[in-house]
């Protein structure tokens, strides 16, 4: 299998993670792409190599022009403004509250963002542009006939909404790269999102449309982040009623109840019938995962690569979640060995 992958992901290279009520050094971290090199070279997965550059307009058919300006001046407008550390958001348009987005950089955070964990740096908007252009090649070659690919994304992108960043995620990569497959003549894609992280980016996008068929097993969103999307009853609206379908499982789900939403999950993409399915892997379902909370043993991976092989649909891979950093690279490369060896 063909792994995509830059070293551009190491100048999103934050130092702080609102954590617990405290200023910790990010999960989300470099080491993670790292380690699941180090694996994937060492099984021989396949060849490797770096991204085209698509410039923005397939990232402009998903994100919203002024969001898109928004990341690419962040860090500039936040140093102009005198501020010392990373750019944290500190106040939101909550509810009754108006929506008009300020001009200060601090009110610009909280319009652009929909959590406070995520801190803005420097090369932030260069690794973000650099990782939709990785998942943007991997799809590329796929579009050129390969079977699959693996887009080894960083900094992941489920949880970007079309003007909105947050869980770690400012371009979304899988939604850019389903949008690609349907603009160079797909007529249906599936999205199947199995972090553990509900992808609740990707599913605002599409949420109104019936061309992508969004799944995704999560932790219950009473539970766990991102905590405002992800039940159940979510189905879809409009055209796109019914090409929603959510899977909340509860803490200390195992592999035995998470295969069951896993094996629903594919029945309804074989229904489907899309041209093309996209796989926003995470791994941070894993049973020592330290943000997370299912119970998943790195072996689990190899079996629902396997499940996700049966689907004998083109298949692009794109790296979202996963911080148990000294397991990542098993666990992700896993779920490929069981995909590939089907």
């Amino acid at each position: 299998m063909l792994t995509v992958q830059t070293d551009k992901h190491k100048l999103r290279d934050a130092k702080t993670e609102l954590h617990g009520g405290q200023l910790v050094p990010p999960f989300e971290c470099p080491a993670r792409v790292d380690r699941i090199l180090e694996r994937a070279k060492a099984v021989k997965l396949g060849e490797f190599r770096e991204p085209d550059d698509f410039g923005l307009d397939p990232v402009r058919r998903i994100h919203d022009a002024k969001f898109l300006d928004f990341l690419s001046t962040c860090w500039d407008e936040w140093q102009a403004a005198g501020f010392k550390g990373e750019a944290i958001p500190t106040g939101w348009p909550a509810r009754r509250m108006q929506t008009r987005c300020p001009e200060f950089i601090d009110g610009k955070l909280g319009y652009y963002s929909l959590a406070a964990e995520t801190a803005i740096s420097n090369g932030t908007w260069e690794a973000a542009k650099a990782s939709a252009n990785v998942a943007l090649t991997a799809q590329a070659e796929i579009a050129k006939g390969a079977s699959s690919a693996f887009a080894l994304c960083r900094p992941p992108g489920h949880h970007a909404t079309s003007d909105m960043y947050g869980g770690y995620c400012f371009i979304n990569n899988a939604a850019v790269a389903a949008q690609a497959f349907l603009d160079q003549g797909a007529s249906r894609v599936a999205i199947l999102d199995v972090d553990f992280h509900h992808g609740n980016g990707t599913q605002d996008i599409f949420y109104g449309r019936d061309d992508v068929f969004f799944q995704s097993l999560h932790g219950e969103p009473q539970h766990a982040f991102p905590y405002f999307l992800g039940y159940a009853d979510e189905l879809g609206k409009e055209k796109g009623e019914g090409f929603t379908a959510n899977y909340p499982l509860p803490p200390g789900t195992d592999f035995a109840s998470w295969g069951d939403a896993m094996t629903a999950a594919i029945k309804r993409i074989h229904d489907y019938g899309p041209d093309a399915v996209v796989i926003s892997l995470g791994v941070d379902t894993y049973k020592d995962d330290p943000i997370s909370f299912f119970k998943l043993e790195s072996d689990d991976y190899k079996t629902y690569g396997a499940m996700i092989a049966d689907l004998k649909r083109p298949t692009l891979f794109v790296m979202e979640g996963g911080y148990a950093v000294e397991e990542i690279g098993i666990n992700a490369v896993n779920v490929l060995m069981g995909f590939e060896d089907k």
